[in-house]
């Protein structure tokens, strides 16, 4: 006789039965592993830049020679000129410049506390390579990416973890208590709800003092983002937990002595993690958007380190589209990291929905 399936088990049954949810888990994997070895997968560095370069197009990998012979990966010189409306452009030389897989470069900390200098690919000065281009100082657009994504990722997963637990918190105890302690803090929800959250941002970051250093700014940005973000589930939440309060199980909680905080953590809060988990999903997008929003008008991540979001300054000139559009690339990865989210969310969302209306909690 088959063993039932537990609402577990059926929920991330439906969930992975939707293609596009697991195509976007997939992307969000390949994200994520890419930020992590950013080092290793990045041929330079985030300060290493090149004068003689600026806004280079994205670099040709040729495997023929100049002469036609064949000698494997290589990339060729690049010498600037203009042409006859003053425009920048860039020419192949004949020079040649192996790519080496796996090769020695600038040294780094691997993880962070590793000593290492093997790169996944790299080209010997004065040779450059620029997969998807280079910016105004010649930095190349793929490693500020991959380096970048550590800031734009991290901060929406760090946020969601702040405000998951803070909305948990407040929503069960408004939810449990109920009377008076519920209407203080459900209008304190509606205090930081009533005020428009990019109005809200600008104001807390701007009593953020701008002496921080780069470290100090990430948290303070986390901290901010968090700040915006508990009280819309601690509303749901605290719906939830109105109901959760009457079932048996928790009746019997009070018959055996356990406080009211101790019946709220162990056995209210865990019935509505479903909830949250797909409702953090797709708040995650929120906080990357606030972040990049911040760092785009100059209020968030300062160069010469890197995030999506004051990469994507060098894009507020129209002129500089029109003849470098590869500085819009971190557009496309914002872009692609909001529309995964959503779509694993709204699965996520999808596979738990029957279960909830099952046990009468649907929101």
């Amino acid at each position: 006789m088959e063993k039932p399936r537990s609402e577990t088990g059926l929920a991330w049954q439906r969930f992975t039965s939707d293609r596009a949810a697991l195509a976007a888990l997939w992307v969000l994997g390949a994200l994520y592993a890419a930020a992590l070895l950013a080092d290793v997968a990045a041929p330079y560095s985030l300060k290493d830049e090149s004068r003689e370069h600026p806004y280079c197009p994205p670099t040709a990998i040729h495997l023929l020679a100049p002469d036609g012979r064949l000698i494997g990966p290589h990339v060729r010189g690049m010498a600037m000129a203009y042409d006859t409306f003053r425009r920048r452009v860039y020419r192949a030389t004949p020079e040649v410049y192996p790519l080496r897989f796996f090769g020695k470069g600038e040294p780094y900390r691997l993880l962070g506390f590793l000593p290492f200098d093997r790169h996944l690919f790299i080209v010997d000065a004065p040779g450059r390579v620029y997969l998807l281009g280079a910016d105004s100082r010649g930095r190349d657009i793929f490693s500020r990416i991959l380096h970048g994504a550590r800031v734009s990722l991290t901060i929406g997963l760090f946020g969601v973890i702040i405000s998951f637990g803070i909305g948990l918190l407040v929503g069960g105890i408004a939810g449990y208590w109920g009377g008076r302690v519920d209407d203080v803090l459900m209008r304190v929800c509606e205090m930081v709800m009533m005020v428009p959250g990019f109005y809200l941002l600008l104001a807390l970051r701007a009593a953020v003092p701008d002496s921080l250093d780069p470290l100090q700014v990430y948290a303070a940005i986390i901290i901010i983002l968090s700040f915006i973000g508990w009280a819309g589930l601690a509303r749901v939440i605290r719906g939830m937990c109105l109901s959760l309060k009457e079932r048996d199980y928790v009746l019997a909680a009070r018959t055996m002595g356990l406080t009211d905080m101790e019946i709220i953590v162990r056995h209210v809060l865990p019935h509505t993690i479903s909830y949250s988990l797909a409702a953090v999903t797709l708040a995650v997008p929120g906080y990357i958007l606030g972040e990049s929003a911040l760092s785009l008008i100059g209020l968030g991540i300062q160069d010469p380190y890197a995030s999506w979001g004051n990469m994507l300054a060098e894009a507020m000139s129209i002129v500089r589209i029109q003849f470098a559009p590869w500085i819009l690339w971190p557009a496309f990865f914002i872009g692609i990291t909001v529309l995964s989210f959503n779509v694993a969310g709204d699965a996520l969302r999808d596979a738990w929905d029957p279960l909830l209306k099952g046990r009468g909690e649907s929101t």
